[in-house]
């Protein structure tokens, strides 16, 4: 089993770096210094990654109800909701991570009218244990009716 331990920098700044000390281990030379680097998952047409791990966090960029055909999903918020939440799940397992270890969304709705449509999509994504969430109402960069991004935990 390993233990980790952040090293910091004497002022207290973060050097990137996590001490590795055996369990039960006795003596601090058998601490190893690894960097921890940052990883990232998928491709896609704009320059983003679609998920980053950096420690034991996963950052799912926005997604958006695109298919893929590579098209924007016809229908109304729930459908829209439907292919958006897919997309988050396929770019949390591209890191190897599920909705389960999803600790917090922001999700952008072009039309505040269409909140209630869309929680009740979200609620069967999340039946228990739900994320944190943020909902604001927002003009969105191309002609959809929603977006959102996720952050999970999973220790590696």
């Amino acid at each position: 089993m390993l233990l980790s331990n952040k090293v910091l920098y004497e002022d207290g700044r973060d050097q990137g770096k996590c001490r590795w000390k055996r369990a039960g281990a006795a003596s601090p030379s058998m601490i190893e210094e690894h960097p921890l680097p940052k990883q990232t998952f998928g491709t896609s047409h704009v320059p983003l990654s679609p998920a980053v791990r950096a420690g034991d966090f996963v950052y799912v960029s926005g997604q958006v109800p695109v298919g893929s055909d590579g098209l924007v999903v016809k229908g109304g918020i729930s459908e829209q909701t439907e292919q958006v939440l897919a997309n988050v799940k396929a770019a949390l397992a591209l890191a190897g991570c599920t909705l389960d270890d999803v600790v917090k969304t922001t999700v952008w709705l072009e039309d505040a009218r269409d909140f209630g449509a869309f929680n009740a999509v979200y609620a069967r994504h999340f039946p228990q244990n739900p994320p944190a969430r943020t909902t604001v109402e927002s003009r969105l960069m191309i002609d959809i009716k929603i977006e959102v991004e996720a952050v999970a935990y999973r220790p590696v």
